[in-house]
């Protein structure tokens, strides 16, 4: 194997590849690159068992084929270290994968491609075409609501639903709930299809979507998704299990409806937090005719209050939240201002954009006992 190709065009695959790689890893060769040329061609793809990464880019020179793995964080951190707009030179002699730029020289060790484990092509079962930004959009509205490590794995991952004319995704850690949707031109299956996508693998999709028009082809087979861009081809493994009946946590029925300026009630929100006891977070909030009254103390006996004016003419209500639930859903509203929907003391809020243009996403946050 014998090629050349430029620090730059080389860079942005690696960085990309090295965030799917784990650091500490069981199998050595998982932590290890697969470079694989063909014609002009390079394909790098990295894995960690549970989601694969491939990206793609052209050499200036291609010599000699074939494949190999070397070390991945050390490859990009080589790669990253050198000066702009080198041009970097590789070679496999004797089980050593040279790189060479300038005066600089590097040997690496390899492992051979035949040990590196691949993800096995699936039957499709349908696939659809949506424009990366959008995709982005979606995941970005709701994945501060999955859960981390909780026992109940269907939680640690999102829900993809794609019906017949709607890509949706949803989130939840059993205490909070978001919801996002897009509107699909194209038909997709006439049944839909549900499938978890672990968190891992949301994450890394969300950092390889671009914010442009370009599009990106969507496969989902029986065990794993594929994510098909110009210059990368995502596949993950998806969650064995059940994902909640999402639909019974929404609030049905709700009748006090308060609109308030999102920035305000962010801004409040957070400076209350400062004196909310650290382990519950919790606050205390009072709603009454034309005002908001937020108030939290802690086991220092300190105190913390906030008065914001919003637009509510129902009835009293005293309620408690975890105010970091409340604070992630302001701060990931894109509307001037936010409509929360209550029914008593003990219900569920429903939040949403007042305006109808960010009108797609919904969030549910659960009640506190205080």
């Amino acid at each position: 194997m014998q090629f050349s190709v430029t620090r730059e065009s080389l860079l942005k695959p690696l960085q990309m590849i090295s965030g799917v790689v784990e650091k500490r890893q069981t199998l050595p060769v998982l932590s290890n690159v697969l470079l694989s040329l063909k014609d002009s061609e390079l394909l790098l793809t990295g894995t960690d068992l549970e989601v694969e990464l491939t990206g793609k880019l052209m050499v200036d020179e291609a010599k000699l084929g074939g494949e190999i793995t070397v070390p991945a964080r050390k490859l990009f951190d080589i790669c990253k270290s050198l000066p702009e707009n080198s041009v970097i030179n590789f070679s496999v002699e004797e089980n050593k994968c040279l790189v060479k730029s300038g005066r600089s020289r590097f040997s690496l060790t390899t492992l051979q491609a035949s040990e590196f484990p691949k993800v096995t092509e699936e039957l499709e079962t349908f696939s659809l075409e949506i424009p990366q930004l959008k995709l982005k959009e979606l995941i970005e509205a709701t994945s501060f609501a999955m859960a981390q490590q909780d026992v109940r794995y269907y939680l640690n991952g999102m829900l993809f639903e794609i019906g017949q004319d709607h890509l949706r995704l949803v989130a939840t850690d059993g205490h909070r709930l978001a919801m996002a949707d897009l509107a699909l031109q194209t038909t997709s299956p006439k049944e839909g299809r549900q499938v978890i996508v672990p968190r891992k693998g949301v994450m890394e999709l969300s950092r390889l979507l671009s914010d442009g028009n370009e599009e990106l082809s969507l496969t989902v087979g029986q065990n794993q998704i594929r994510a098909s861009m110009t210059e990368y081809t995502f596949t993950s493994k998806l969650v064995d299990g059940n994902f909640p009946d999402y639909k019974r946590v929404l609030p049905k029925g709700g009748n006090n409806v308060m609109l308030g300026n999102r920035q305000e009630l962010r801004n409040a929100f957070s400076r209350v937090s400062i004196l909310s006891n650290e382990k519950y977070r919790g606050v205390r909030v009072i709603l009454s005719a034309g005002q908001l009254k937020i108030l939290a103390n802690n086991p220092e006996q300190e105190e913390a209050e906030e008065v914001v004016s919003v637009n509510y003419d129902g009835e009293a209500l005293e309620i408690g939240f975890n105010v970091s639930y409340v604070i992630d859903v302001l701060a990931t509203l894109q509307s001037e201002d936010v409509r929360t929907t209550l029914s008593d003391s003990n219900s569920s809020a429903l939040l949403e954009a007042a305006n109808e243009k960010h009108s797609e996403a919904l969030y549910v946050v659960m009640p506190m006992r205080l």
